[in-house]
């Protein structure tokens, strides 16, 4: 097809690799640029669009069709690598949100609006002069978007996005008062599953680890009273409700610490459409009002039951 054989040619212009020109990348790029079989280069658009989208698109104006579930092929075989290279940027939304975007870059919108033209061959020696100064200048615009944090005593940067917001608030409010002195032994970003995970300290406390897909949010363990905490950081699902408790005692069954099951929400608000489901014995946080905690262990305070 016409349209496709010339977007690979875009692409072998641009120095990409082989893999990131095959059928899935170019009907990527097409899409990305808003480009049907018959509209002409000078008509590309850059609008923010989900993945969705993209399959939507494609199955829509060209002849294959891609599953839904494959959306993560084409974030890892497509997106990711077109980002890199300053062909695309994202939103800054967290990549588990319903609002996570991508678009043509400027730059890569007027360069793909010049194929065909005689303006081309100038755009693309542009282009390919300042192409490590773009990527450096989305890389640096990315970076700007992440949360710096500090961890165990260490530097770190989250995401953006609730999610992220409400951990930092976790390690950062909630810690020092209602955790003093407490060690992070387990946090997970929303691009980065386990960016902390303090594996010797956690086997040490009898966690079966293989089963990580199932660990909190935060974890934190106070040494001097030998307390861990297990927080849920709720920004759309999973609070501390008794089939959640009931998982996390199996991941937990060896371990002779003192469990805390803490619920985390940036308000009062998100706080109320929860209520209902939270199990008992099981303590509350709002990030809006730090100072105070909601119990609901009936005759005791913050502590383990057992």
């Amino acid at each position: 097809m016409k349209k496709l054989e010339e977007v690979r040619d875009i692409l072998t212009a641009l120095k990409v690799p082989k893999a990131q020109k095959n059928d899935m990348c170019c009907y990527t790029l097409l899409a990305m640029a808003g480009l049907t079989k018959d509209q002409e280069w000078k008509f590309a658009t850059n609008e923010w669009i989900r993945i969705h989208d993209v399959i939507a698109f494609i199955s829509k104006n060209y002849p294959a069709t891609y599953a839904e579930n494959s959306r993560e092929t084409f974030r890892k075989q497509a997106m990711h690598h077109f980002r890199n290279a300053a062909f695309i940027e994202d939103n800054g939304k967290a990549t588990n949100s319903p609002n996570y975007r991508y678009r043509l870059t400027n730059e890569m919108l007027k360069l793909v609006q010049s194929y065909h033209s005689d303006q081309w061959e100038q755009e693309l020696s542009h282009f390919l002069q300042n192409h490590e100064t773009l990527i450096s200048l989305y890389a640096a615009k990315k970076a700007m978007r992440k949360m710096p944090v500090k961890i165990n005593g260490k530097d770190f940067t989250l995401s953006a996005g609730k999610h992220n917001q409400l951990q930092k608030a976790i390690l950062e409010e909630f810690a020092p008062r209602f955790a003093p002195s407490s060690e992070c032994l387990y946090l997970g970003d929303t691009t980065k599953k386990d960016l902390i995970k303090e594996t010797d300290a956690l086997q040490k406390l009898g966690f079966d680890i293989s089963v990580h897909d199932k660990m909190p949010d935060v974890i934190l363990y106070s040494a001097e009273k030998d307390w861990l905490y297990f927080v849920e950081a709720v920004t759309s699902v999973g609070p501390m409700e008794p089939r959640r408790i009931k998982e996390l005692e199996e991941m937990t069954k060896n371990v002779t610490s003192g469990k805390i099951y803490v619920t985390a929400f940036l308000d009062f608000k998100t706080y109320k459409k929860f209520s209902e489901s939270l199990a008992w014995e099981t303590e509350v946080w709002l990030a809006d009002m730090p100072d105070h905690m909601i119990h609901l262990n009936g005759d005791k305070f913050l502590g383990p039951r057992k």
